[in-house]
């Protein structure tokens, strides 16, 4: 039997079934079988020594290619799992995945691991490197590898076999005489995962993520195709810790929290502010383009909450409370079924569509305790949250006027949209496949029309609908999900939303959700660390300090912060008897962007020496002239 292979090029050529990846790059070149490390088919990476049986659209995978990161790194962590188990005999392994940046795995032992076992591991780990074990795919019978499994006392990989479906195959890879689980692909052997990598840190885990389960211990790295790549990762970390949002903010007073609010963030005079400048600037920005703002009830009857399907997929993510009376209430994780219930009252028509409807009311989830990060992941958030009801003929236009929108407010944050994704429908899902198609199809197109092209990632979107995912660059390259842009035909019908049609009778609406920043607390820790807290001066939460050389000057400084004050500046005022040296030093560790320096001359001449964080020069002007220069500096973008 012949299979047909089409290269990149568009070339077809004729091999008999069987033939390997390997094959395949050596019938074309010596060098490229070298070279190569996988093979991919009709979008499927696949191991290089896999036969094939049947024909398709094929790419040689190198070590250049983007695609091979991901299988280096999942290689890097089963020589991890080789590693420890040569060194520390009687760990059992579990699950050892690839992730963003590296990778980790998870393992059973009584004796906890330290930070000094990572050197040693990481030793190992370079010696298996070295010996150049092959990797190679096996497939097994259910029972024996169960049996085996269990035999060996692995009874976490014998579970994992057993939880498989009955319709997949169980495959093992050995490395060496080494072997594990996995469903591959896999490199041709240990060689080509190179040294490019390091152990990062420990951290606990529990089994399958339910805290009911027994705790493991996570062993995270870092895998990299070359040792430049590296370096400049590790400087990337570096930076960030540098950037660390947690650290930035205790130093500037802005937030902590505290064991009796897990999860919830007091905000400071300087942190609130700050969090409010962004969210009236973001609110005239959507009132501009024809947003109204409403609020609805933080607690809801679960009755509402299991039409619209959110009970069901999201009960675990809720805080519940009861009624004397016996009514199960639940705190708002979301909006949408309230705002649909603000278009529900009340007959709708056509003419009033689209009706884009925001809001930045407080949001509850019951978020897991391990999984809480700063102000990052927290319990208590709002959202630049809005829906659009539209007819399917707005889909293309609102969309476009989103994406439009979302490129203006992350142009005046400084932020850079680096890329957009396509989530696809998740396995568990309400609506029809005929209807996930249209949306998904509708949703793509609406983002091309908008100038934009997307990634398809399949399984992730909401259980409601498709949903576009924009990601931003910060100023040391890392990107972060924040806005969203969900299609949605499921809710509008479980809720009964409806208008009356140009033809009279009754038609769903389509409803657009929407958020430019997402989590208001999310999008400001990565302000925080993208700025490394040195704001623009619209942002800054304090703008201005007026410091005094001497005493002699106080009430020069306090008429200076007056007169600032009133021209809508954020100003505090330093008179302490402290020398002016120690003054600017320690507002610069505060990030304070201007210091307004007074003494004696600046008080009889009418003026102030302004110093710019980060600057070891000073401009002076007059008071008039810092009014001019400061006031047109600080306004927000929008009102420029």
């Amino acid at each position: 039997m012949m299979i047909d292979l089409k290269f990149p090029d568009g070339q077809v050529r004729r091999f008999e079934a069987g033939v390997t990846g390997r094959d395949v790059a050596a019938s074309i070149s010596k060098s490229l079988e070298k070279k190569a490390l996988l093979i991919k088919l009709d979008g499927a990476l696949l191991d290089l020594a896999r036969p094939l049986d049947r024909g398709g659209t094929i790419e040689i995978v190198t070590r250049e290619s983007p695609q091979a990161l991901d299988t280096i790194r999942h290689d890097a962590a089963h020589v991890l799992a080789q590693a420890v188990q040569e060194l520390f005999p009687g760990t059992q392994v579990t699950i050892g995945p690839n992730v963003e940046d590296g990778f980790f795995y998870d393992f059973a032992r009584d004796e906890p691991f330290s930070l000094d076992d990572l050197a040693t591991i990481e030793m190992r780990m370079r010696k298996i490197v070295d010996r150049d074990e092959p990797i190679t795919r096996e497939v097994w019978d259910r029972a024996d590898a169960i049996a085996h499994f269990d035999g060996i006392g692995e009874k976490y990989k014998a579970q994992i076999i057993r939880d498989i479906p009955d319709d997949q195959a169980i495959t093992v890879y050995r490395q060496g005489n080494w072997k594990d689980l996995c469903r591959g692909p896999h490199l041709p052997s240990t060689r080509h995962v190179g040294k490019a990598f390091k152990l990062t840190k420990l951290a606990g885990a529990y089994w399958r993520g339910d805290q009911n389960n027994a705790q493991l211990q996570r062993i995270y790295g870092t895998a990299w195709a070359s040792d430049a790549d590296l370096a400049a990762y590790l400087t990337r970390v570096e930076e960030a810790e540098k950037r660390d949002h947690r650290k930035i903010g205790a130093a500037m007073d802005l937030f902590h929290f505290q064991e009796e609010g897990q999860g919830m963030i007091f905000w400071h005079p300087n942190g609130w502010t700050l969090y409010r400048t962004l969210q009236n600037y973001v609110r005239r920005r959507i009132e501009a383009e024809g947003y109204v703002e409403v609020k609805t009830p933080q607690i809801l009857n679960r009755a509402l909450w299991e039409r619209s399907g959110h009970w069901d997929k999201f009960d675990h993510g809720m805080f519940v409370t009861q009624t004397k009376d016996g009514d199960l209430l639940a705190i708002k994780p979301m909006n949408c079924p309230g705002h649909v219930q603000i278009f529900n009252h009340g007959q709708r028509s056509y003419r009033e569509l689209p009706i884009r409807m925001s809001e930045f009311d407080g949001l509850h989830r019951n978020e897991t305790s391990g999984s809480l990060h700063g102000i990052m992941r927290v319990r208590g958030l709002s959202q630049d949250d809005a829906h659009i009801f539209c007819t399917e003929a707005q889909i293309e236009s609102e969309s476009k006027a989103f994406v439009d929108l979302l490129r203006l407010i992350y142009a005046d944050l400084e932020v850079e949209l680096h890329s957009v994704k396509l989530a696809l429908r998740p396995d568990q899902r309400f609506g029809t496949d005929e209807q996930w198609t249209v949306a998904e199809d509708t949703l793509e197109r609406a983002a091309n029309a908008a100038g934009v092209a997307v990634e398809r990632i399949a399984d992730e979107g909401a259980f409601y609908g498709p949903k576009l995912e924009f990601h931003l660059r910060d100023a040391i390259g890392r990107t972060w999900q924040c806005g969203t842009l969900q299609l949605d035909y499921v809710l509008p019908e479980r809720l009964d939303a409806s208008y009356i049609g140009e033809d009279g009778a009754k038609h769903r609406p389509v409803m657009l959700h929407r958020a430019i920043l997402g989590s208001l607390e999310r999008f400001t820790g990565v302000l925080i660390e993208h700025y490394a807290g040195a704001f623009p001066l619209w942002l800054a939460p304090v703008q201005v300090v007026v410091a005094t050389i001497t005493s002699d000057a106080d009430d020069y400084a306090a008429t200076t912060a007056a007169a600032l004050r009133k021209a809508g500046l954020r100003v505090e005022v330093d008179l302490r008897n402290e020398k002016v040296g120690y003054k600017v030093r320690e507002h610069s560790l505060a990030k304070v962007p201007v210091m307004a320096v007074v003494g004696r001359r600046e008080a009889e001449e009418g003026k102030v020496a302004l110093r710019r964080l980060g600057s070891n020069g000073q401009q002076v002007l007059t008071l008039e002239e810092t009014l001019v220069q400061l006031v047109a500096e600080a306004a927000p973008p929008d009102l420029r």
